[in-house]
């Protein structure tokens, strides 16, 4: 018999809410286990991934994956690790970039789907977005602040730049990410996989 969650999924794979604001039409592009202990909390899919279905299939994918020291056999496991992105579906180009998430995604279906991942013991907040929405008035006043605090959030939530190749600039600017914190999150990852 499906559980709530596995109704919730369908249910979210099956959303058209923001049809008409999505310039490939909807296709949610997400994971999710109730025994997932590791919890991925992206933008909103790109190209390559809304042509796929696979969350994280393009090189900011490979990069993450390396920052967190697994592999895709682990990435992909969703007994292990859930991706739920703060917009489930491709939001369109903007003038530099991906549009942002569509809001309606977190507002429709992280208050009924977060609480069913009741096993996550930690949650990778990956850009603005996401810090923004789990962190609230815990956040600092710029992405690389709250990421540079990011002791401050752990056990439960490590804030991280997005693994783009387009963020290779502020990586070089900010060598402290990998000195200081990429060792930390491969150790929980290690810790809780």
């Amino acid at each position: 018999m499906p559980s709530r969650l596995d109704n919730l999924l369908i249910d979210i794979r099956a959303c058209t809410i923001c049809a008409a604001q999505l310039p490939l039409g909807p296709r949610p592009v997400l994971r999710a286990s109730a025994s997932a202990r590791i919890l991925i909390v992206g933008q909103a899919p790109g190209t390559k991934v809304h042509a796929s279905g696979i969350p994280w299939n393009d090189a900011s994918g490979e990069r993450l994956r390396d920052w967190m020291g697994v592999g895709r056999e682990t990435f992909y496991d969703e007994s292990r690790i859930a991706i739920v992105p703060m917009g489930f579906c491709y939001p369109g180009r903007g003038k530099g970039g991906d549009n942002p998430p569509r809001p309606e995604c977190a507002r429709s279906w992280h208050p009924r789907l977060i609480p069913l991942l009741k096993n996550v013991r930690l949650t990778l907040l990956i850009g603005q977005y996401a810090q923004t929405y789990f962190l609230r008035e815990r956040r600092k006043d710029s992405l690389t602040e709250t990421v540079r605090a990011f002791t401050k959030y752990l056990p439960d939530y490590l804030p991280t730049v997005h693994p783009s190749p387009r963020n290779q600039g502020w990586l070089r600017r900010h060598p402290w990410f990998a000195q200081d914190l990429l060792p930390v999150l491969r150790e929980r990852v290690r810790e809780l996989l």
